[in-house]
């Protein structure tokens, strides 16, 4: 009996050996990884050089039904755009990357259980990430400015165009950094509106701005979106307040500089006309009365 055993093991050994090197190996899709960015969500993944082609299928949960993408079937792409596949957001998705070779649809049929790779659940809602927003700045009076914050257009769904706005609502807020210009210390504010006042601020002073999305009720890695590009109230100061420590430098060694050359330029006027006056008294005296 365990003679049996053995030998049966041995022919389970030679006949999957034999289906690797027989050309029926397929390479599953390595590195698989969910790349979202405001709520456009594709799959990605690396694979080796070969003829094989990948289906994609998704699934809204261990409950659901797997589905194939009909844009991602037999495809010789390494990624798979499931924007349209992966509504509504607020589910936890998984993916399913099936590697295929049409000797295997030959030979085992439609049913053949083919080489795939699981991708992690995604859900996009609380993960995708929020892209850098504009904003543009107003001054309400000395010491307040207006910051009014804009919603790029997405594309989420086909039939409308929609801003982050429309899909996180109440879900999003904004988070407002700032300056005095010339200070290293920052401030933040949290706003519920796009529309936030910034008060409190020194009169005549220049301070910087830059606003980011911020969506509290995410998990704490994914709350932040990408933050805005500098912008720069302007102020009543001179323009020396302005200036860096290299400057500052500068300008004191320029001043010494002048300094000196006008102490050395004095002092030598000076010595050469007492030297004159000392002659013209010299050769006054030495004259017969």
């Amino acid at each position: 009996m365990h003679s049996v055993k053995v030998l049966l093991y041995i022919g389970a050994f030679v006949t999957a050996w034999s289906i690797t090197t027989d050309g029926h190996f397929v390479p599953t899709a390595k590195n698989v990884r969910w790349v979202s960015l405001d709520f456009q969500t594709i799959l990605t993944w690396t694979v080796e050089e070969s003829e094989h082609t990948y289906s994609v299928l998704y699934s809204a949960g261990k409950s659901e039904d797997w589905k194939e993408v009909r844009d991602c079937t037999q495809t010789s792409e390494s990624e798979c755009d499931l924007t349209q596949e992966l509504i509504p957001l607020d589910r936890d998705y998984e993916a399913d990357i099936r590697t295929e070779s049409h000797d295997f649809y030959g030979e085992f049929g439609m049913d053949y259980d083919f080489p795939h790779t699981n991708a992690p659940a995604f859900n996009p809602y609380k993960e995708s990430n929020i892209s850098a927003l504009e904003f543009s700045l107003m001054d309400l009076n000395e010491s307040t400015v207006i910051i009014n914050i804009k919603h790029p257009l997405i594309s989420v769904n086909v039939r409308q165009k929609e801003t982050i706005k429309d899909i996180l609502k109440f879900d999003l807020k904004y988070k407002i950094s700032y300056y005095k210009s010339g200070s290293t210390g920052k401030r933040e504010k949290i706003s519920d509106s796009s529309t936030a006042n910034v008060s409190g601020l020194d009169a005549g002073q220049i301070y910087c701005f830059m606003v980011a999305a911020f969506i509290p009720s995410r998990p704490k890695a994914n709350q932040h979106g990408a933050w805005s590009t500098l912008q720069c109230r302007d102020g009543d100061t001179h323009l020396l307040q302005d200036l860096s420590p290299g400057a500052w430098v500068g300008i004191i060694f320029i001043l010494i500089t002048v300094i000196i050359i006008f102490i050395t330029v004095a002092a030598l006027y000076c010595r050469r006309n007492q030297q004159r006056h000392n002659n013209l008294q010299t050769s006054q005296s030495s004259v017969p009365i």
